[in-house]
């Protein structure tokens, strides 16, 4: 597994042999064409659904230096990590390759993600060497472990996620090995969909070797590199001048993943560093929390996923996405941290790190640009998976569903309902009912926005959806493995937090809600039996009294706010006909500017970190000052400070404390940007009443 201290500076473009900037363009889109159709060749093949209809793989084209040289519209939770699992391959048959050869693997500590992206790479060879390296990554919709579909929320090591694939020559010399398949296929639920979905992966590599020589041969060897090199060193150019343009300094930012220790919630600690130095961007997560034996961890090649995304959404969304991109940008984390996850802790919960990568990218990006960035995404992959007997087709069945959230708002516009993140791609995030319902033995009772879901801002954040799903076999199994169910996705710039994840069973008209919110495993399902899955929204920005009356009263006509929440949080009151009351909404809005809660900051040595296996930051008050600002011990809230972003942390209560000003520690007071004197806004996010949290 690479270091993570970042990939050896390429070549300056001055540097590069001259070739001609026509040629230059028709290798480089030859190579796009060549991973589109490796994706047509999937799409078309492939035996399961998550694949044909959600597009839950990827491909790219790497050189013999593992470089990444060209992908497609793919899901940047696969190929930005696929140059990792690469150079494990390369790493272990380093001089033990030949024509027809074929590396399978999906092992998270050895460059994969989590065990149901399974990636097959190709070696393609010209005049007996390396040239390329064609591979795809492809989410197997079960791949073993102790429930249907792969995804425990509460697991507590990698066996129980599945059958683990370090990297291994599935074929040699074009024979394959059909006693290694057969082991797999026979430690998987569905093995045929396996099975089609493993030769789909086949046939693309294939078209793309025969792509990839025609293009040699048209073109040549020498000249084909030449166009490889420029277009990496010119990305990585662009993404330079990118950073250059940013002011030097170091910005920290933290948050947080969800973890279960005993049945009680003891949240983790995400916390990145990020420097800015000319015209390289380093990203630090030391002072996470180390790794547990939960589904809050993810490999290095996961958390550098999140940084990467983050950074090209809001730095350089129309660049390209190859390697030259990743030499301006170095990511490290301590080992057998929960961001770069090590043996043998369950590595299941990749997309809800990644995501939590980007947030806290976001998060001190917010810092530097607040212009510039959005309130943070819904905060998780939210995947869903459903297994039982088809009655139909008398065999087994599992069904997988990843409901997407809401996108956070920027500084001019609202965020995206139920739309996949940045880190996304094209992957179909809302499944179409019809073709669920022909597969599976499930019916789509509903499936709609989530009203009052999105952060609440001057710029609203997207909403959720909510989609019910009833289970007509006659036994089932439920399982969740999904972030932000406790700790929704927070705004910037005093934009509000969206609504977290939700999910509950409805049996006989009655909600079955779960003692460990996000994470279920197994949960036993009847006929009948309805499952409920409600995604996050997505973070607001700026504040919601800044909003626009009439906005506010279009929401509310169009089922996206409540009546009563545009009272409440955005200042606005309505008229019988729908109408803004210009003059009652002005005093409401004075009213509720003079509502909020700031306290005066003091500066404090004492250590704010608490948790069990977890670590979490708590703010101390006096019982004085917490009864007057409304707050109990245990309860969840936002500081808010200069920056953009705010800081979390769980409320104690000590007599020792000031009696009138909050405690901060010096990295609390550079997040936020204050100093001691200065004042803080003050948000309950939740009631520690329903919360339960470890001691």
């Amino acid at each position: 597994m690479p270091t993570g201290k970042g990939h050896p500076s390429g070549t300056s473009e001055a540097a590069l042999p001259e070739v001609d900037p026509i040629t230059l363009e028709c290798v480089c889109e030859g190579l796009q064409a060549i991973v589109r159709e490796m994706r047509a060749a999937v799409k078309s093949t492939a035996y399961s659904s998550v694949i044909y209809e959600m597009d839950d793989f990827s491909c790219g084209l790497f050189d013999p230096q593992t470089r990444l040289i060209a992908q497609g519209e793919d899901h940047p939770g696969h190929v930005i990590p696929l140059p990792w699992s690469v150079q494990c391959a390369m790493a272990d048959f380093a001089g033990d390759l030949q024509p027809g050869d074929l590396i399978l693997l999906n092992d998270p500590y050895r460059g994969g993600t989590h065990l149901n992206d399974v990636t097959l790479i190709y070696p393609v060879f010209l005049d007996g060497a390396l040239f390329v390296f064609p591979a795809v990554r492809e989410h197997w919709t079960d791949v073993g472990g102790m429930v249907p579909g792969s995804y425990s929320g509460l697991s507590t090591e990698i066996y129980q996620e599945g059958v683990r694939i370090p990297p291994l020559k599935i074929c040699e010399r074009g024979v394959f090995n059909r006693a290694a398949l057969a082991l797999l296929w026979a430690n998987m639920r569905v093995p045929h969909e396996r099975e089609g979905d493993f030769w789909a992966a086949v046939a693309a590599l294939k078209t793309a070797e025969q792509r990839i020589l025609e293009m040699v041969k048209k073109y040549g060897r020498d000249t084909f590199l030449r166009c490889v090199e420029w277009n990496l060193a010119r990305s990585e150019a662009r993404m330079r001048a990118q950073i250059r343009a940013l002011p030097d300094g170091v910005y920290e930012y933290e948050d947080y993943l969800e973890f279960y220790h005993d049945g009680r919630l003891d949240p983790v600690l995400m916390h990145l560093t990020l420097t800015i130095a000319g015209d390289h961007l380093y990203a630090d997560f030391s002072g996470s929390s180390p790794q547990v034996a939960g589904v809050v961890n993810a490999s290095l090649a996961v958390t550098a996923t999140g940084v990467f995304a983050a950074l090209k959404a809001v730095l350089d969304p129309e660049g390209p996405i190859n390697s030259g991109v990743f030499r301006a940008i170095t990511v490290t984390a301590p080992e057998k941290t929960i961001t770069n996850v090590g043996p043998y802790a369950p590595a299941g919960a990749h997309g809800e790190v990644r995501k939590r990568a980007a947030s806290v990218t976001l998060g001190a990006l917010a810092q530097v640009i607040p212009e510039r960035v959005c309130g943070d995404l819904c905060g998780t992959s939210f995947p869903n998976a459903i297994g039982g007997a088809n009655g139909r087709r008398g065999e087994p069945f599992v069904y997988y569903d990843a409901l997407a959230g809401g996108n956070g708002a920027y500084g001019g516009g609202d965020g995206v309902s139920v739309m996949g993140n940045l880190d996304f791609g094209d992957i179909k995030t809302v499944l179409p009912a019809e073709a669920l319902e022909i597969e599976f033995p499930l019916r789509v009772e509903r499936l709609a926005l989530r009203p009052d879901s999105g952060g609440d801002g001057q710029f609203r954040g997207g909403l959720g959806g909510r989609r019910e799903v009833r289970l007509l076999s006659p036994r089932g199994a439920y399982s969740v493995l999904a972030d932000r169910a406790v700790l929704p996705p927070f705004g910037v710039c005093g934009g509000y937090a969206a609504a977290p994840v939700r999910t509950t069973v409805v049996r006989g008209g009655k909600e079955l809600p779960f003692a460990t919110p996000g994470k279920v495993t197994g949960f036993p399902l009847q006929e009948g039996d309805v499952v409920v899955m409600e995604s996050a929204g997505g973070g607001g920005y700026g504040s919601p009294l800044a909003r626009a009356p009439e906005e506010v009263a279009a929401d509310v006509r169009e089922g996206y706010l409540s009546a009563e929440k545009a009272r409440q949080v955005y200042g606005v009151v309505l008229r019988d006909d729908g109408s803004p009351d210009p003059e009652a909404t002005a005093a409401l809005r004075q009213a509720l500017r003079a509502a909020a809660r700031r306290v005066r900051v003091q500066h404090s040595d004492a250590d704010p970190y608490r948790g069990q296996e977890g670590k979490h930051r708590v703010v101390v008050l006096h019982p004085a000052l917490a009864a007057s600002l409304q707050l109990a011990a245990g309860d969840l809230v936002e500081l808010w400070g200069r920056h953009g972003a705010p800081l979390r942390a769980w409320v104690e209560v000590d007599a020792h404390a000031p009696e009138t000003a909050v405690p901060l520690d010096s990295k609390g007071q550079r997040m936020l940007g204050v100093q001691p004197g200065d004042q803080v806004e003050i948000r309950c996010l939740r009631k520690a009443t329903s919360m339960p949290m470890g001691t």
